[in-house]
């Protein structure tokens, strides 16, 4: 006999939402530490880390510069300046950084030092870098969004010029995955047997068998060929539950193991996003129609982690909030890879 799947009829309580974190900009990644301590992505070319009493420290390369007044067409549109987009950690504690303004792949110490990792693969430049990820092996994957520029216009294009690298600490990279619809997060099962892909602009959900040299092979659709709006963010939860953010819409949604898509949070504006979907569908979408869209808690909804002692607690990146929202999920997080404090110390 089945158990039943903790999150049927379950949504979140919008009156138990807390928020983590004050002055943050553009948090589009979050990282949760054992200890409690979290990371954000910070548009000031680092990361903010959040203790666990609630104090922050703002982590930048020392000679930092950045658009302290750019508007939303240079920072969201042009990508102007050093926007670090997803994280993840190295083994000695460092957080390799994909940089969404840089078009590059850096590595950030805890301290502040950076240095850019690479920037062009097969002799070409890189593109829009997204989002990497370690492996319980060590290695290291990176996705890259799309190579048009600007890059919202891939969204109407419907480019699938989006890919995964497969890349060592040295910078050597090789493309293991390619023709994707804006390539956003990967995320592994509980025993890396399948990695997981954002298809932001196809507005889906696919995943590819992993080899045992670190390729990717068989590649299909996983969950409904088309979900209710943008997927940006995910994370399996210890069930099984792929929880996943729809950006701009900014809905939290879960595809089940057998496929269904539950909503469980819902924050987007209902008109704004009928407007959306219908550009969208249209080919015709603007800057101006995706900037009105969005919702309150923290508008453009992006990455989701899984934190707390007990990896209960849910965080919340986004691209235009100030906070990161939390709350308690019904069912833990599945873990991910950490590194390894006692090497690092």
């Amino acid at each position: 006999m089945n158990k039943r799947n903790p999150l049927r009829g379950w949504q979140v309580d919008r009156a138990a939402i807390r928020h983590v974190g004050h002055e943050l900009q553009r948090p589009e990644c979050v990282l949760a530490e054992r200890d409690g301590t979290v990371w954000a992505a910070d548009a000031r070319g680092g990361a903010m880390r959040i203790a666990p009493d609630g104090n922050q420290r703002l982590v930048v390369p020392p000679q930092s510069e950045f658009l302290s007044s750019a508007d939303f067409d240079a920072r969201y549109v042009q990508s102007q300046g050093s926007l670090p987009n997803g994280m993840t950690f190295l083994a000695n504690g460092d957080l390799l950084i994909a940089n969404w303004g840089t078009d590059a792949v850096e590595v950030m110490t805890r301290e502040g030092r950076l240095r850019r990792l690479f920037d062009r693969i097969d002799g070409q430049p890189l593109g829009k870098a997204n989002f990497p990820l370690r492996d319980s092996r060590g290695r290291l994957y990176l996705t890259v969004t799309t190579r048009m520029r600007p890059w919202m216009d891939s969204i109407n294009a419907r480019a699938a010029d989006g890919y995964i690298a497969l890349f060592d600490e040295q910078g050597n990279a090789r493309i293991v995955a390619d023709r994707f619809e804006g390539t956003n997060e990967i995320r592994m099962d509980a025993n890396e047997e399948w990695l997981y892909v954002v298809e932001s602009n196809g507005r889906r959900i696919s995943r590819l068998r992993v080899q045992a040299d670190g390729s990717l092979g068989r590649r299909e659709v996983y969950g409904p060929s088309q979900l209710d709006g943008f997927p940006d963010g995910f994370a399996f939860d210890a069930f099984g539950n792929l929880w996943v953010t729809l950006i701009m819409a900014d809905k939290l949604v879960a595809i089940t193991p057998d496929g269904e898509v539950l909503t469980l949070l819902d924050d987007g504006d209902p008109e704004a996003t009928k407007c959306l979907n219908a550009h969208f569908e249209a080919r015709t979408l603007t800057p101006e129609i995706a900037a009105a869209a969005g919702g309150t808690l923290a508008p453009w909804l992006a990455s989701l982690t899984f934190g707390g002692p007990d990896l209960h607690t849910v965080y919340l990146g986004s691209l235009r909030g100030t906070t990161l929202p939390s709350f308690r999920s019904p069912v833990a997080g599945l873990p991910l890879i950490h590194w390894n404090e006692r090497h690092a110390a």
